[in-house]
């Protein structure tokens, strides 16, 4: 019954939300951001947690004006989600700026592939159908199962709508396929600022210690991609991103020493453009592993995003 609610909601969402007029989208998406701001419940206690790791010196009312920015900047993100699917091709290239963009073009260029990892900031889906429209660029990524499948379902569809190819985390195929595309001289692009698995690779990040994926390093590595870290923020009704200077595969090292080097790298990249723009950081899970409860075989445990 729960999953069946779950996916209703969903679905209501994006069959009638895209019809709202845009203000009174922007308005109801601030009104429920404001009302689950105000119930501080879980994921806004979360939120205000890891915002206080971000901007250190910031005393409870900064981080509760910060913890109310980001929760409707967390709205603003599902309301053009829904709405996305019938904006014009004209709404989206005018509706994202990106900065020091020729990494990403000249990446492209020479034919080996790019991998793009990127953190919860802002909205990645935007992102990506910004790429697939201004750019003319298709792209791989890959997407959570998430319960119940239909709802898996819908969120595959609407990101196969904007022109992405989406495969499952889970099944283990994944990655060969990735490694396939970027092979073939094609784009990846890859959510990469949180991995609570044992496979996660540890960093060092505002100070203490997170896992992030191992997956955009070793993609780099195994194939000769381009790794490229990009951030995105909102400003006002336009959506602006960076494109930060390529990650290198280090001259000497193992495997997993590499990886480890260039994932700090990808955590440092984050880092600046979550602290530039905290409030558009849409992290409301745990993610340091100091924060994480621990299991009663002694290891740690986190919900999943």
């Amino acid at each position: 019954m729960k999953d069946r609610l779950t996916d209703a909601l969903y679905g209501a969402g994006w069959s009638t939300v895209k019809k709202l007029p845009e203000p009174v989208a922007e308005r109801f998406g601030r009104t429920i951001a404001d009302a689950a701001w105000k119930r501080r419940g879980k994921g806004v206690l979360r939120l205000e947690s890891n915002l206080a790791r971000v901007v250190p010196d910031a005393g409870p009312e900064r981080l509760a004006e910060l913890s109310r920015a980001g929760m409707r900047s967390y709205l603003r993100y599902w309301m053009e989600s829904f709405r996305l699917p019938s904006w014009s091709r004209a709404r989206i290239k005018d509706g994202v700026d990106v900065k020091d963009l020729h990494h990403l073009t000249d990446g492209l260029a020479v034919g080996k592939g790019v991998v793009i990892a990127l953190p919860h900031l802002a909205n990645w889906d935007l992102a990506g159908a910004w790429v697939t429209t201004k750019l003319e660029t298709p792209f791989t990524t890959v997407a959570e199962r998430l319960k119940p499948e239909t709802l898996y379902d819908r969120f595959v569809a609407y990101r196969e709508s904007l022109g992405m190819e989406v495969l499952p985390h889970t099944g283990g195929s994944a990655f060969g396929t990735l490694a396939r595309r970027l092979r073939a001289g094609g784009l990846v692009c890859l959510v990469a600022d949180r991995d609570l698995s044992s496979s996660g690779v540890e960093v060092k990040f505002f100070g203490d210690t997170a896992r992030m994926p191992a997956g955009p390093a070793m993609l780099a590595q195994q194939t000769g991609a381009l790794l490229l870290p990009v951030t995105l923020w909102y400003d006002g009704p336009v959506m602006k991103g960076r494109v930060h200077p390529p990650v290198d595969v280090p001259e000497t090292g193992t495997r997993a020493e590499k990886t480890s080097v260039m994932t700090q790298a990808l955590a440092d990249a984050f880092a600046t453009g979550i602290a530039d723009h905290p409030e558009d950081w849409h992290m409301l899970q745990r993610l340091w592993l100091a924060d994480l409860e621990p299991r009663s075989d002694g290891s740690a445990a986190g919900e999943r995003s």
